[in-house]
């Protein structure tokens, strides 16, 4: 059996500066908070909110990262949306270059997450149960992903 897919959105998010909390008992910490971005697809649209949202980056022991991110999505009618993924990116030979915020093309790196949703609102009730994946990549102020729903 394969899996078929179709495409949900495309998803761009600008980011404040990392904090960098350091080595953790989990791992090397870094938080980056979302200051704002959008999404467009066929069936939603909206904007990334600028007061909700962070990725919780773990950098960690066999030299990948891991993700954990949490964003409010604003569609254009209104309706909340909370998304949140977790995610792996590894990068061997680019991961220098990343770490000092340079861009590095996506096909350079490994860069993939699984968001979930959570809304009330009844127009996009049907996020509630879907399962998605994303691939992304970094991009001069934030990140962009292509988000999949899984059929």
């Amino acid at each position: 059996m394969s899996l078929q897919s179709r495409h949900l959105f495309t998803l761009s998010m600008t980011l404040h500066p990392a904090m960098d909390l350091g080595h953790t008992p989990a791992g090397g910490r870094r938080i980056f908070a979302v200051s704002g971005g959008n999404f467009e697809g066929e069936r939603i649209s909206g904007t990334v909110s600028p007061l909700i949202g962070s990725d919780l980056l773990l950098s960690r022991a066999d030299g990948t990262f891991q993700q954990d991110v949490r964003l409010l999505l604003v569609a254009d009618d209104g309706g909340l949306i909370i998304m949140t993924y977790r995610g792996v990116r590894r990068a061997s030979q680019a991961i220098e270059r990343l770490a000092r915020g340079e861009l590095v093309d996506a096909s350079e790196y490994y860069l993939r997450t699984t968001p979930y949703f959570e809304t009330a609102a009844p127009a996009h009730a049907w996020l509630n149960s879907i399962v998605s994946v994303a691939s992304g990549g970094r991009t001069a102020s934030g990140v962009e992903y292509e988000v999949f729903e899984i059929l």
